[in-house]
């Protein structure tokens, strides 16, 4: 794996390379950055030319001042794969990631081969993300937004290590997914600025969660690229249910069950998110 810092969008960002063949862009949720696509990646680098980067405020990608939300991130990607000499690519994404994917897919439509997605938000899940019965799985998201937030998580590599397990844990169905990263994934939180720079993807967010929970959030014409999403069985964050109206948001939409995993598919299960990723791609002629 070939390690990279690319300058874009007026900022640097560190990604990682591996592999032959036709590009996909991999893209990370939180608590994550571009190592939780390590497995996968080995499992495809015979197939495709993969990319994972950390996004803006991760990883060892900068972390300057201010909130960068979904669009702030979609625009990184693209000057991003500009920076790399590439014009059209696949994106596979989770969580953030997912979220990223969409202002992605509206704002560079003919650029995109295909979509493959694991669990994200999408504007179809509306005000289930805020019924009383979920409040207690929602806390982190206005926590992450208090000016406190890194300096508490952050106090110690203990606290810091405890709280990015709670949730690598905790949304996992298979409770070791994380186990031999737990402390590299603790270590890269800790670098200076990872904690608020990953935080600040809530700030960013939050007005249009919010609008989103009241179900004021804008309604957009379907995106019109194929889509594959492989939603987890087991997601206590998201669950399957909220998938009934992701047809309002993709036009072109491969949707199923990812079987035995929780909110991780791609840790979890690697060899088979390994083969569902390739098996799209090669469906729609990009592999």
């Amino acid at each position: 794996m070939e390690h990279l810092t690319i300058a874009a969008n007026g900022a640097d960002f560190h990604l990682v390379r591996a592999g032959r063949g036709k590009p996909l862009l991999l893209l990370h949720g939180w608590p994550e950055f571009w190592r939780t696509w390590e497995p996968v990646m080995a499992r495809l680098a015979d197939r495709f030319t993969l990319i994972a980067p950390d996004l803006r405020g991760f990883g060892d990608s900068d972390k300057p001042d201010g909130p960068y939300g979904p669009d702030g991130h979609a625009a990184d990607m693209l000057a991003l794969m500009d920076g790399l000499g590439i014009d059209r690519f696949g994106v596979v994404g989770h969580d953030v990631g997912g979220a990223v994917m969409q202002p992605l897919a509206r704002r560079a439509l003919g650029r995109l081969t295909g979509l493959f997605f694991f669990d994200f938000v999408y504007p179809g899940i509306g005000p289930r993300m805020a019924a009383p019965d979920r409040l207690n799985h929602i806390w982190y998201q206005s926590f992450q937004q208090m000016e406190m937030a890194p300096a508490l998580v952050g106090a110690s590599r203990e606290t810091c290590r405890l709280y990015i397990s709670h949730f690598l844990k905790g949304w996992a169905h298979r409770k070791n997914a994380f186990d031999d990263v737990l402390d590299a994934f603790a270590d890269n939180f800790l670098k200076d600025g990872n904690l608020a720079g990953g935080f600040a993807h809530y700030r960013a967010s939050h007005a249009g969660r919010i609008a989103m929970m009241k179900g004021e959030a804008p309604r957009l014409p379907p995106i019109n690229v194929p889509t594959c999403v492989r939603w987890a069985e087991h997601d206590p964050l998201f669950p399957y249910a909220w998938t009934d109206r992701l047809g309002e948001t993709f036009s072109e939409l491969d949707l199923a069950m990812f079987p035995d995993v929780g909110h991780f598919p791609h840790r979890e299960d690697p060899d088979r998110a390994a083969v569902e990723i390739a098996a799209f791609f090669q469906r729609i002629g990009w592999s």
